[in-house]
């Protein structure tokens, strides 16, 4: 486990997994969203291919994500282990909605400068409708990538629930 990809649902708890182990196993950890969105007003990196090239080329990192459709392909390349956060939607909501609240009652700080805001709360682009809404569609393109040959050579561990991944965690 030297370039692993941390995958899953939103809220499924990707980017604490990847803080823990990076800090177990020493490995640089590289937040995706932060990567991706880059300044005010929800910008998105128009460099991303770039610098996810650059920082996977290294031989030892954790991502946090499945990888943006621009940049999927080369962060599965690239990984050794993917671990997939397989969490039923009962278990993911309540996170997600948690988080998001607190992120906009207290004005947290995000990607780029950005915030939660409560008007965000009716886009679709809100991390709980996104959560509920591509739950199943995220599940089958990670189920896919999983079986798909060319991702044969990738360690893959798979944890259906939140104690499964503390269990692994104590064991490491």
């Amino acid at each position: 486990m030297e370039r692993i990809l941390a995958v899953g649902v939103t809220g499924a708890g990707k980017s604490t997994l990847a803080r823990t182990l990076s800090s177990r196993l020493s490995l640089p950890y590289h937040e995706m969203d932060a990567l991706y969105f880059n300044g005010p007003g929800w910008a998105v990196n128009d460099k991303l291919t770039e610098d996810v090239s650059r920082l996977t080329a290294g031989p030892r990192w954790i991502i946090d994500s499945l990888g943006y459709p621009e940049v999927r392909d080369l962060l599965w390349d690239r990984a050794d282990t993917v671990i997939w956060l397989d969490y039923p939607r009962r278990v993911v909501m309540p996170r997600v909605l948690y988080r998001s609240l607190r992120r906009t009652v207290t004005r947290e700080v995000l990607f780029g400068g950005n915030r939660e805001t409560w008007t965000g709360w009716l886009s679709r682009e809100h991390p709980a409708w996104w959560a509920w809404s591509h739950h199943g569609s995220r599940r089958t393109e990670v189920e896919r990538r999983v079986r798909d040959p060319r991702f044969a050579p990738l360690d893959t561990l798979r944890f259906g629930h939140p104690d499964d991944t503390a269990a692994w965690l104590a064991s490491l």
